[in-house]
């Protein structure tokens, strides 16, 4: 019987990490553009969007790269 061959640690845009981390930062993009603006909500929504865009792409680096420093 053969085996299904897996990869340990799947790279990039193979991960659940990887697409979670690309919603986030499109909702965050889209509320920091102006385009979701619930009830017209202002400024603070504006950079709140920015603030999770970025925090989201930042935390998907450092996952990242923790992951492929084990590897090596």
């Amino acid at each position: 019987m053969a085996q299904k061959k897996t990869e340990k640690n799947p790279r990039g845009i193979r991960t659940s990490e990887f697409w979670l981390t690309a919603l986030t930062s499109l909702v965050g993009l889209l509320i920091m553009a102006g385009v979701v603006n619930p009830e017209g909500a202002g400024t603070s929504n504006q950079v709140t969007g920015f603030v999770v865009a970025a925090l989201a792409s930042v935390g998907y680096t450092v996952s990242r790269g923790i992951i492929k420093s084990k590897n090596d």
